[in-house]
């Protein structure tokens, strides 16, 4: 017991240190996860010795990822990409599976390797996906919604891969057939509890938060179990028991619950994966590894991009939701053990595909983080992607010649006490937001509307910058608000800008730039926004006594901060 109190002490103490220094230099936590665990694991310092427990442990946190995962799937969300998610996923797993195995044939794989092989390309990371957009709060975008569908289509192949594998090599009508019952009688069984079971024992269950969340993980370790029972696995069990709860009224509570035993699982899942690798025949190793990461995180881009631009889906969107998905999943690193288990590969194989795993990750960790730079430097290669398909389903509401003099860019929360105030002081304005329900809710009502972000200069382009007296963006991104402002100052020097910001220092810089004035939501707030706007409507010398007093407040602020 001593032991392993002390084995998940060093990894909690490392994984900390490293992601300290990692919040930092604002640098992605995933990676560093892994560093740790090659720092503290064989190829280190070795001071980890129960290895199996660590497993157990790294497993567990798989499981109560996938299970507030599960908890956070709304399938009406995903209705009107339905097409895309379905047809489109079928065709990126079976091409990505037919690549994996050609590619195995010409690096000298045999026999049940290929079929694993094409099992690791095939399906992306559930895990460190929704942890990443997540962070990024961009799970409600347009891109974010259909990297969800895809991922639920992939998991479900995944559901069915694992439960099969035991027909690997020795095919059996009779085994696929009980296996696939299996999987389909469990996701019957998520649909009763869920539908009939579930909802009168959660209606008692919460009048006490602590039995709600006893109740939530003894669903999630049911289900978990039951995966087992049935030959599949603890994650897809936990992920359908997630599922099951989805509907609820209780399910933002229950994940809050969660979420904090999942982080800390997930982190110990991270640094185990570090620790997994070891470093032998590393001459064999390179070549293959290079060409399998090139084909994840090259080839799998590629066609995805091509498959959505095929759907009429934009450029940017396309980008965003193939460089999202270029990493193998955490179900691969299952398929994989589980190959081992039944003698199907070999241990040098079971490394390589660990390495790849880790090498995939860390590389998407940064794809996700600096999507929109890298979008930026990329974005005229891509324009051939948009010859695919005439069909256009990007959302959009906006006359043919526009005569609107205000942009708000981002509607939710305090863009619609702004967007009230427009209305009464009677401007036409434009909206973009990054949300596709408020973007079809605005359509709907005949409001001038484009779907997008303020980062995109394509969707600057179309907003006629030239021609509004102001633009107001409520989005508290600096890279966004810098591209923004030096895209208006380029093409009118009269329009009044206001800008968004949570932090002291980004706000100081944007005036710098040229904002006349920088909201911070937690010092003003949308009301008062609104109040402001009213009193001082085209007025700019309002506006420059205001943005002067601002400033100074602003400056104070930093010297009480810096002095504490």
């Amino acid at each position: 017991m001593t032991n392993i109190f002390f084995d998940i002490g060093i990894i909690i103490i490392f994984a900390t240190i490293l992601g300290y220094i990692g919040r930092l230099l604002k640098q992605p936590l995933i990676p560093l996860y892994i560093l740790a665990g090659i720092i503290i694991g064989p190829v280190g310092f070795g001071w980890i010795t129960d290895y199996e427990v660590i497993t157990t442990l790294s497993e567990i946190g798989v499981a109560f990822l996938l299970f507030v995962v599960g908890l956070e799937l709304d399938f009406r969300k995903l209705k009107d990409i339905g097409h895309v998610v379905i047809i489109g996923s079928i065709i990126q797993i079976v091409t990505m599976f037919l690549v994996g195995v050609v590619v195995g044939v010409w690096l000298g794989f045999v026999s049940e390797e290929l079929i694993y092989l094409g099992l690791i390309v095939s399906f992306s990371s559930t895990m460190v996906v929704i942890k990443l957009l997540a962070d990024k709060n961009e799970l409600d975008t347009l891109h974010g919604r259909i990297v969800i569908g895809i991922l639920l289509m992939e998991d479900l192949f995944a559901i069915l891969a694992i439960s099969s594998l035991q027909t690997i090599g020795n095919f059996s009508t009779f085994l696929l057939i009980e296996a696939l019952l299996k999987v389909f009688g469990l996701i019957g069984l998520v649909y009763v509890s869920g539908r009939f079971i579930f909802p009168p024992i959660f209606k008692v269950a919460a009048r006490s938060q602590e039995i709600l969340f006893l109740i939530a993980i003894t669903v999630c370790f049911s289900f978990g179990m039951l995966g087992v029972v049935l030959g599949l696995s603890i994650a897809i069990g936990a992920f359908l028991a997630g599922v099951s709860l989805a509907n609820l009224p209780y399910n933002m509570e229950i994940e809050s619950k969660v979420r904090s035993l999942r982080d800390f699982f997930a982190t110990i899942f991270f640094v185990s994966l570090g620790m997994k690798l070891v470093f032998t025949n590393i001459s064999f190793w390179i070549p293959t590894l290079i060409v399998l990461t090139a084909v994840i995180i090259v080839f799998k881009p590629l066609l995805i991009t091509s498959i959505l631009s095929f759907f009429g889906y934009k450029r940017k969107t396309a980008f965003m939701t193939s460089a999202t998905l270029a990493q193998t999943s955490e179900f691969s690193l299952i398929i994989i053990a589980q190959g081992a288990i039944l003698g199907h590969v070999n241990n040098e194989f079971l490394s390589i595909t660990t390495l790849l795993a880790t090498i995939t990750i860390t590389a998407s960790t940064y794809f996700i983080k600096f999507d929109s730079q890298i979008y930026e430097k990329l974005k005229k290669y891509l324009r051939f992607f948009e010859s695919f398909s005439k069909t256009n389903r990007e959302l959009t509401y906006m006359d043919e010649h526009p005569e609107h003099k205000v942009v708000l860019i981002g509607y939710d929360r305090m863009g619609y006490s702004i967007a009230k105030s427009l209305r009464k002081i009677n401007k036409e304005y434009l909206i973009v937001d990054f949300n596709p329900d408020i973007i079809k809710k605005l359509i709907r009502s005949k409001q001038p509307c484009i779907y997008g972000d303020a980062g995109d200069t394509e969707i600057l382009e179309k907003l006629k910058l030239h021609q509004v007296e102001m633009v107001i963006s409520t989005i508290p991104d600096i890279n966004a608000a810098k591209l923004l402002i030096q895209k208006i100052r380029h093409v009118n020097a009269h329009a009044i800008i206001i800008v968004t910001t949570m932090d002291i220092e980004d706000a100081l810089q944007l005036y710098d730039k040229g904002a006349d004035y920088v909201i911070m939501p937690h010092l003003l707030g949308g009301n008062h926004m609104a109040i402001m706007l009213e009193d001082i409507s085209y007025d700019f010398d309002k506006l420059i006594n205001t943005k002067i007093s601002h400033i100074k407040e602003l400056k104070e602020r930093r010297e009480v901060h810096y002095h504490h």
